[in-house]
């Protein structure tokens, strides 16, 4: 136990160096980390593997100890735990195990993220088939599982995931006889947005999906636009038609780095010739890295955060043309932010719903991945692509133009 407890202090003596972190080891020896300022953090392990299991796997391992009960957080959260030991993670070397393990990780990825058409519809009931009552504890009105668009500090979660859609919507320079495929439609938020608001002829949502197929196309029945806006059980692969612009919100995570090609060579040849395509997606802004082994094992199999260059390559050798790029930054954390703190006011009906260790594995995702955001590498990518150069305008002042003629739809469409 000395030699673990001896590792385990180099180790996190590195990386708090703020704060104040007070961990308890199984012997009842405490371990004293940071400064010393801001709220104090008192986590126990509560067995000696579990501590030389966050020793040599901690990218893995600290998710699995805190969902098993292993590692127990007495004073604060589980977010607060880990954002002390992750804000200053960009200055420490990891041990030469984690390197290796991680060099192992990146080797074996493209088998991992094989993701065929049988394969990706596993992955997605995986996650997005866990039932209705679960995602109504924490999402806005509208259902939006995907990061909003925060126009000013304050802004609600509804208010800010509204502006997400009409951020979208004007980068896709809608007309009204135009056809639209939403690729990973969600529980159609988006769709409807296109053809209610936007007002375009026809939208067409795919996804793999049972639960959000059925949501999806209740709720187009609902609000009179089942004509409009259809929803299909399908692998965006498998769709034949084509379309005047192609959306895809969330869903570019799902398709595995050894995919990109073909997800980018299947939206072209699905484009017209005048097409336009807004893909919106979790990445990271630093080099090609392996994603978190916890998320992919636990949360979202099969899935990859890209780098840019990931993406860029990928659709260069498609013959799409990158139009315009924008980085969001920090707006998926207030999200998470927003999501954790409903969850964990209503946890007592996701208990009852499930149980208490499904309860921490799911406190943990969303903490886990909003100290990604605040504190790693991890943001929201918009990619503006086109088949031709000059069916986008040259300056980005048509976005604004766009965002106020929606708003205007947004108030009449209220009215």
């Amino acid at each position: 136990m000395f030699l673990a407890t001896a590792l385990l202090r180099k180790g996190l003596s590195s990386l708090v160096r703020t704060g104040d972190l007070t961990l308890v080891m199984p012997d009842g020896e405490r371990l004293v980390f940071g400064d010393g300022t801001g709220d104090p953090v008192v986590a126990r392990i509560a067995d000696r593997g579990a501590v030389w299991a966050m020793l040599l796997d901690p990218d893995l391992r600290t998710g699995e100890l805190f969902t098993d009960g292993r590692l127990i957080i007495e004073t604060g959260n589980v977010y607060d735990f880990l954002s002390l030991i992750l804000r200053h993670g960009d200055d420490s070397e990891p041990s030469p195990i984690v390197k290796a393990i991680d060099r192992l990780r990146t080797a074996t990825q493209l088998w991992r993220q094989k993701n065929d058409a049988s394969l990706s519809r596993r992955n997605v009931a995986h996650h997005y088939d866990l039932g209705d009552a679960l995602y109504g504890l924490f999402l806005d009105p509208d259902w939006q599982y995907s990061c909003a668009y925060f126009e000013h500090p304050g802004q609600s979660l509804a208010d800010a995931q509204l502006a997400k859609k009409r951020h979208i919507a004007a980068k896709l320079l809608l007309k009204p006889d135009h056809k639209v495929m939403d690729i990973g439609c969600g529980l159609g938020g988006m769709a409807l947005y296109l053809a209610r608001t936007a007002g375009v002829a026809e939208v067409l949502g795919v996804t793999l999906s049972d639960e959000q197929i059925g949501r999806a196309k209740a709720r187009a029945e609902a609000a009179g636009l089942s004509t409009r806006a259809r929803f299909a059980l399908s692998d965006y692969r498998a769709v034949s038609e084509t379309f005047d612009r192609i959306v895809s919100v969330g869903m570019f995570e799902h398709v595995g780095l050894g995919n990109y090609d073909q997800f980018f060579a299947t939206c072209r040849a699905r484009l017209a010739e005048d097409g336009v395509m807004l893909l919106h997606t979790i990445g990271c802004s630093d080099e090609p890295s392996v994603t978190n082994p916890w998320i992919t094992k636990y949360i979202f199999p099969g899935g990859h955060l890209p780098s840019l260059s990931d993406m860029a390559k990928s659709a260069e050798r498609s013959g799409l043309i990158v139009t315009d790029i924008e980085v969001l930054r920090l707006h998926y954390a207030e999200t998470l932010r927003a999501w954790r703190d409903a969850f964990m006011a209503r946890r007592d009906e996701a208990v009852r719903l499930f149980d208490e260790r499904f309860c921490r594995m799911w406190e943990y995702y969303l903490a886990m991945s909003e100290t990604a955001f605040r504190h790693e590498h991890v943001v929201v990518f918009q990619m503006q692509l086109a088949r031709r150069q000059e069916d986008v305008p040259l300056t980005r002042d048509y976005i604004a133009a766009a965002e106020a003629d929606l708003r205007k739809k947004e108030e009449a469409t209220l009215a």
